[in-house]
Order: C-alpha cells, then structure tokens, then sequence
C-alpha cells in the first residue's frame, strides 16, 4: 500500500484537483501491478498560520509517502523511482509555484494487514486477482 500525506494550505486544492491528483497517485502504482485500492491519498488542510519552512509562512506542500507493498532494495531503482514520484507531483505543486518537500518511508511488509489478512505475496496470482477485484479477497 502506498499510503500519502499530502499536507497543504487551505485552498491550495479544489475537490477535482484532489480526485485527480489521487487519481494519479493510483495510476502510478497500479502500472506495477498494484491493486489499485492499495493507493491512499488524505489530503491535510493545515492553516496558513500553522505551516512554516525555515521559519517563514510560506506556500508550501510537504508529502510523506510510506511503502508497505514493495520495497526497493537497489539505490539507483530507489532514486528512479523517487524522481518519478516527483514528476507526478509537479502538476499539483511546482507547476503552480508551491515549494515541495516530501519523503518516502518503507515499511517491513510482513507489518502490515489490510482487511484482516496480510497481503499475498508481491505478483502473485493472489495479488493480481485483489488486482482485478480492486478489493481483497480470501486467498
């Protein structure tokens, strides 16, 4: 599951750009076979007066991302990726002149339950039928 924080002043987004923006988000992950009810995106209305970088009120986005579905283990895969990541957020934050900071957290896979269960195993036939599905299912 990639699970996003998006934390932002109010009216940085409408509702349509928050469903495309997750819509997105979702897009991304399912190209690697995701399901695509794995992707999670709560958006975090904090007061302009409450979000500051170095100290100064300023128009920002801070994202926090953590991986619980895969993990990469190779540091050029990692940074690849996390390059990617930021192509896609460019439309809702750089592009529109917002300063961006985010990260990524890998969680041990084996920490996480969904629905009761844990996950099936990463590009098995389970997980492409949850795929399918777009919901778990017994496995």
């Amino acid at each position: 599951m990639p699970l996003w924080h998006i934390y932002h002043r109010p009216g940085t987004y409408t509702a349509e750009d928050k469903r495309d923006f997750a819509t997105d988000i979702t897009a991304y992950y399912s190209r690697f076979g995701l399901p695509p009810f794995y992707a999670v995106a709560l958006f975090h209305e904090i007061p302009a007066d409450s979000f500051y970088v170095g100290g100064e009120p300023v128009a920002s986005v801070r994202i926090t991302i953590d991986h619980l579905a895969r993990q990469l283990d190779d540091p050029d895969r990692r940074t690849a990726m996390t390059r990617q990541l930021h192509d896609l957020m460019a439309p809702y934050t750089h592009d529109r002149g917002l300063h961006l900071e985010f990260n990524i957290n890998e969680v041990p896979r084996d920490t996480w339950m969904i629905a009761g269960s844990f996950p099936p195993p990463a590009g098995s036939t389970a997980e492409r039928d949850w795929a399918r599905a777009n919901r778990p299912l017994l496995y």
